[in-house]
């Protein structure tokens, strides 16, 4: 079975699962803390998006920083001769250095965003963005009108499509919410980790909730203890950023492998795998999500694409996770 949801009000209808394409950049840095997934290999990330391709995906969703552009070159090489078939986001705010594979800065001045959507529009082969995203999660509300304005610009000129923010903060979504050609919203969403007021602005003002982390970085994959240790160059290692939640000192933070354990049998059910299970829960939270989870290879792809054959959990199965929830 493949199920479509509408890209919030611009009325695009796109495959209920999307591809995050974050992994697929390969490492880089900021300072020394590494910011990408570890090392790649490319010719298996095509072969995964092909295979995605093949299991009815047709939305992709990158950033300019992932991999200093890497990842956009990725797309870029792997829709040729197939842009039509697919729906392309990228975000910007990031100013990095791409040789060095190092992060120098960030900037949403109007002229860094026009130089940031042309350079992405090269990286990814292609004359125009279908959702062009602010990548900045807690830029100030009361300073994000000018970027908004500066979207708008480029959607009358041709350069994007719709656009978005990807913000876990209410307040700043309601910004994004007043342009006309805004489409989406892109949060930190997942079984483990709930976000009920950013959703609530996404159903009142009909836009997408893109799922970023919906496999919680991988702890809703099944294939990791608190022993685990990802490599030093993974953003989930010791030296990661001060922001994550998920994995402590490089290894899985035990709150969260606790709650998917306690979970793990109602997200099983019906045949589904433990990430199938963590997505059709998203499917099921409201019709406005969309979950884009990671992928380095043709096997996660699979899986992942996997949870479309199930669907959404039912309302009973959403009851008694938030049961089991409230006593954790």
């Amino acid at each position: 079975m493949t199920f479509t949801r509408k890209l919030g009000r611009s009325g695009i209808e796109i495959g209920a699962l999307g591809m995050g394409c974050w992994a697929i950049g390969g490492p880089f840095w900021s300072e020394g803390t590494p910011l990408g997934w570890g090392e790649v290999d490319d010719n298996e990330s095509l072969r995964a998006i092909q295979r995605a391709l093949d299991l009815g995906v047709n939305f992709f969703d990158t950033a300019n920083v992932y991999g200093t552009g890497h990842s956009e070159r990725i797309l870029g090489k792997a829709f040729v001769g197939k842009r039509q078939d697919v729906v392309i986001a990228t975000k910007f705010n990031a100013i990095f250095d791409e040789e060095r594979r190092e992060v120098t800065g960030a900037s949403c001045a109007p002229a860094d965003i026009r130089k940031a959507c042309e350079d992405s529009l090269k990286r990814l082969n292609t004359g125009y963005i279908d959702l062009y995203q602010f990548h900045d999660n807690g830029y100030p509300a009361e300073k994000a009108e000018p970027v908004r304005e500066t979207l708008e610009e480029l959607v009358k000129e041709g350069k994007i499509r719709f656009y978005g923010w990807s913000t876990d903060f209410p307040d700043r979504a309601e910004v994004f919410t007043q342009g006309k050609h805004c489409a989406a919203i892109q949060l930190q969403l997942n079984v483990l980790d709930d976000n009920p007021s950013v959703v609530e602005i996404c159903e009142k003002y009909d836009l997408a909730a893109i799922n970023r982390a919906p496999l919680a970085m991988g702890l809703l994959t099944g294939k990791y203890t608190t022993s685990t240790q990802p490599s030093s160059d993974d953003v989930r290692g010791e030296k990661s950023p001060e922001w994550m939640q998920y994995f402590k000192d490089g290894k899985p933070n035990p709150e969260f492998l606790e709650k998917a354990e306690a979970l793990r049998e109602i997200l099983t059910s019906d045949g589904r795998t433990l990430p199938q299970g963590a997505l059709a829960w998203l499917w099921a939270r409201s019709e406005k999500t969309i979950p884009i989870p990671g992928f380095r290879t043709v096997e996660q792809v699979e899986e992942n694409c996997g949870a479309l054959e199930y669907g959404p959990l039912t309302e009973k199965q959403m009851k008694d996770i938030q049961k089991l929830l409230d006593r954790k």
